[in-house]
């Protein structure tokens, strides 16, 4: 009739994660219960798109290999807020109108200022994530002359990166 907390334990039983509850002693014939249960299950991330669950229940007083049980699928939805973060060095450039590009130099000051731009991708959660793939496109033509002469790109943090072909192509 009333409301009682269950003892609820996990164990490994066969290689599967297992967690027995007990629902009281004793219990009358024909007794009737409903129970509401609520997991907390981590590392979902590649599970897929859904989980399933086999209940059964079983009676301590009279083991039977026709005890009752049923599968519950429930799908799984991984939800994180990706955010991406960035920042040019110097903030501000002013090329001279008077300044011109020296062609063939293999010195840098011969093709422009450097501006150095930092981006950073944050997972704000609250999921982790992984396969992510980043596109960033830079402009680097106007025409056929350079509006920026792209010279080399690093990652940190274990991301791998493909290069773009216009990458330092007078191998400056």
């Amino acid at each position: 009739q009333g409301q009682e907390k269950l003892s609820c334990n996990p164990k490994k039983e066969n290689g599967t994660h297992v967690v027995l509850c007990e629902l009281g002693n004793p219990m009358k014939a024909g007794a009737q219960i409903t129970v509401d249960m609520e997991l907390s299950v981590s590392g979902l991330e590649d599970m897929g798109d859904a989980i399933t669950f086999h209940l059964q229940l079983r009676s301590k007083n009279s083991p039977s290999p026709s005890n009752a049980s049923v599968t519950v699928t429930v799908p799984v939805e991984a939800e994180a807020e990706m955010e991406l973060r960035g920042n040019s060095l110097p903030a501000t450039t002013v090329l001279p109108t008077s300044w011109h590009g020296v062609e063939g130099s293999q010195r840098l000051e011969d093709h422009g200022i450097k501006v150095e731009h930092v981006y950073e991708l944050h997972n704000r959660g609250p999921s982790t994530v992984s396969g992510v793939t980043l596109s960033l496109a830079v402009p680097h033509l106007l025409g056929d002359r350079f509006l920026l002469y792209l010279l080399e790109l690093g990652t940190e943090g274990g991301m791998n990166c493909s290069h773009h072909p216009a990458l330092n192509p007078a191998q400056v």
